[in-house]
């Protein structure tokens, strides 16, 4: 057991040692709101770290069905987890729902058996749950009570996901994983789907094109949603989708073809969008 205090400065913890570009869009709200995305984000960041260890599956499975059972304490008033203490006013001042919650974890779940070119259908349910959801509890937190919230939540969120994947292929190809979707890799002449082979190939670039162009299109979606909400109560949401979309700018300049330099937004350019799409 611990304070309200505790819990919170757990969770604050966690995100300032995470070094996340959601900082920024964080910052911009009122304490008690932005106490509950630093909650919401620790969650994020403690199951995603289960899916990411280095571990027997089973291991992984019993965390994350550690944390099933630690939604329903908290769904009941009383979570055991420091992350899940710091969750109970969130869940009941903004209505978090708590199948957002669990969507997450079985997002995780497909990370741990390590994902390796799903179908299109299967990448969309994968980026609902792990990048999606998030969206639905955040539009939540940020105070947005209009039906668009979940729209924005499903375009930002698959747009946002889309984005990580085409800058992370390389680590991911690491770690034994691809989430390049088949039929890209099909029509661009890809038979493979080993990460490293893949990774390799000269036809990556026009599969690496095919999901770009995916992502451009959930990024334009995002944007007309977004007309239709609170513009003051979605401005975190309008900074995370300035910044990855210059990420997919970034990435689509350099081009896919080996060896591939990394790309991101110093934080001079993160505050600078904070500034000009949060507070003006």
């Amino acid at each position: 057991a611990m304070t309200e205090a505790e819990a919170l400065a757990h969770v604050q913890s966690v995100v300032g040692q995470s070094g996340t570009s959601f900082f920024w869009a964080m910052r911009l709200l009122p304490e008690a709101r932005r106490n509950a995305m630093f909650a919401v984000y620790a969650f994020c960041r403690e199951v995603d770290d289960i899916a990411d260890e280095l571990a027997p599956m089973e291991e992984k499975r019993l965390g994350l069905a550690g944390w099933r059972e630690e939604i329903e304490r908290l769904y009941a008033g009383e979570p055991q987890y420091p992350t899940g203490q710091a969750l109970l006013r969130p869940v009941r001042d903004y209505a978090l729902r708590r199948e957002d919650f669990l969507a997450l974890i079985d997002g995780m779940e497909m990370d741990a058996v390590d994902i390796r070119a799903p179908s299109l259908e299967e990448l969309e349910l994968y980026c609902d749950r792990v990048a999606c959801a998030v969206g639905r509890l955040s539009a939540r937190v940020f105070g947005e009570t209009g039906e668009a919230r979940d729209e924005v939540a499903f375009a930002l969120g698959q747009a946002l996901q889309l984005t990580n994947i085409l800058r992370d292929m390389d680590e991911d190809a690491e770690r034994g994983r691809l989430y390049l979707p088949v039929e890209h890799l099909r029509a661009a002449g890809l038979d493979s789907e080993d990460p490293e082979t893949v990774m390799a190939h000269p036809a990556l670039g026009a599969a690496c094109d095919q999901l770009a162009a995916l992502a451009q299109r959930r990024f334009a979606e995002a944007r007309t949603a977004l007309k239709r909400c609170n513009r003051k109560a979605m401005r975190p949401a309008i900074v995370m989708m300035q910044v990855y979309g210059r990420v997919l700018e970034q990435l689509m300049a350099r081009g896919w073809a080996s060896p591939r330099a990394e790309v991101g937004l110093g934080k001079a350019q993160k505050l600078w969008i904070a500034l000009r799409h949060g507070l003006l």
